[in-house]
C-alpha cells in the first residue's frame, strides 16, 4: 500500500514515518513541491505520487498566531483541505483527515462524541471544522479522525516544554481545569495505519467513512499531565520538581481553550479495530525516549 501524507515535519507525519507497517510505503509531501499556502500546488503533487490513500495531516497549528493570522488558518486547515481531498477523488482513492477537539466549545459534561453539536471558540478550531467541512463536501471516500492533546518524540509539544522547564526550575504552574486525553503521535500513526488498510481494502462499506474520535484512554487535566513527566523523570534520576495547579485564567492565551477536550472514541474502536492504549503508559514510554536521547546526545 502506498500512502502520500502532506507535510514532512509534523508529529503526526514524522510518527507515520517511523511507524510504517510492512508493505506500506508512505511518502511525505511538503514544500517546496507541494504548499498548503499555495493550494493550486497541492493537486499535481499529490496525483503525481500515485497513492492508494491520501492522509492530510499537515496543518497551521499555530493555535494563538492564528487569531491574528485568521485568513492564512482557513487557508491552510481549510481550503487546502478541500484540495487535498479532490486530488484524491480525482485518483479515485480515499482521504484522511485529522482534525482536533478544537471543533467543539467544550461545554459539555462528558467526552465528546462524533454526533455532538460543533462550535468553535477559536480561529484555529474554525479553521479545522472549515477543513472538516471542504472534505466531506469533496468526496464521500474519507475518513476525519479527530485527536487532540498531541505529543511526541519529534517537534514542539507539552511534554518537551515540561521537561526542558524542569532543568532550571523546581515549581512549575500549570492548567488544571482543562481536561482532555493525552494523545500518543505515534499511537495515533498506528490507529492511521489501521484505518487505511480499512478504506482500501473494503472500499464499499460505508460505514468505515464518516468522523471518527482518535482520542487515548483515560483523561488528565494538564497539571496530571505535568506531574505524570515529572515523576517518570524523577524515577530515572532527576530532581524533583512541584506542580503548582493554576486556572486557564491565570495563564491568559490569546485563543481560548476548550475546557473539555474529552473524545469518545469508541466508535473508532468498534468499527475499524483501531483502539489507542492509555495516556500514562504511552506518556512514560515518550518521556523515556526523550531523557535517553538527551543522555545520549
Amino acid at each position: 500500500m502506498r500512502i502520500t501524507v502532506t507535510g514532512q515535519s509534523g508529529q503526526v507525519v514524522l510518527s507515520m514515518l517511523e511507524r510504517a507497517p510492512e508493505g506500506v510505503t508512505v511518502t511525505a509531501l511538503g514544500r517546496p513541491g507541494l504548499d498548503l499556502e499555495q493550494p493550486c500546488s497541492i493537486g499535481p503533487a499529490i496525483i503525481a505520487s500515485r497513492p492508494d490513500l491520501v492522509v492530510n495531516a499537515a496543518a497551521f497549528t499555530a493555535v494563538d498566531l492564528a487569531e491574528s493570522e485568521e485568513a492564512a488558518a482557513q487557508t491552510v486547515n481549510g481550503a487546502a483541505a478541500g484540495e487535498v481531498a479532490r486530488a484524491a477523488a480525482r485518483l479515485g482513492v480515499p482521504v484522511i483527515q485529522i482534525s482536533t477537539d478544537y471543533v467543539f466549545d467544550g461545554s459539555l459534561d462528558r467526552p465528546y462524541r462524533e454526533g455532538d453539536p460543533v462550535g468553535p471558540i477559536s480561529a484555529y478550531g474554525r479553521s479545522k471544522l472549515a477543513g472538516e467541512e471542504a472534505v466531506a463536501a469533496a468526496t464521500p471516500n474519507h475518513a476525519i479522525l479527530r485527536t487532540a492533546w498531541v505529543y511526541s518524540p519529534f517537534g514542539k509539544n507539552f511534554v518537551k516544554t515540561m521537561l526542558r522547564l524542569a532543568e532550571t526550575r523546581d515549581e512549575v504552574g500549570v492548567v488544571a481545569d482543562q481536561v482532555g486525553s493525552p494523545t500518543s503521535a505515534l499511537d495515533a500513526a498506528d490507529a492511521i495505519f489501521t484505518v487505511a488498510r480499512n478504506l482500501v481494502e473494503r472500499p464499499n462499506e460505508a460505514t468505515l467513512r464518516g468522523v471518527f474520535h482518535m482520542g487515548a484512554q483515560g483523561e488528565a487535566v494538564w497539571a496530571d499531565v505535568a506531574e505524570a513527566i515529572f515523576a517518570e523523570r524523577e524515577r530515572l534520576g532527576g530532581m524533583p520538581v512541584r506542580v503548582k495547579r493554576i486556572a486557564t485564567t491565570d495563564y491568559p492565551t490569546p485563543a481560548r481553550r476548550p475546557a473539555n477536550s474529552r473524545l469518545d472514541s469508541s466508535r473508532l474502536k468498534t468499527i475499524h479495530g483501531a483502539g489507542l492504549p492509555h495516556w500514562q503508559a504511552s506518556l512514560a514510554s515518550c518521556v523515556r525516549r526523550l531523557l535517553s536521547t538527551e543522555q545520549t546526545g
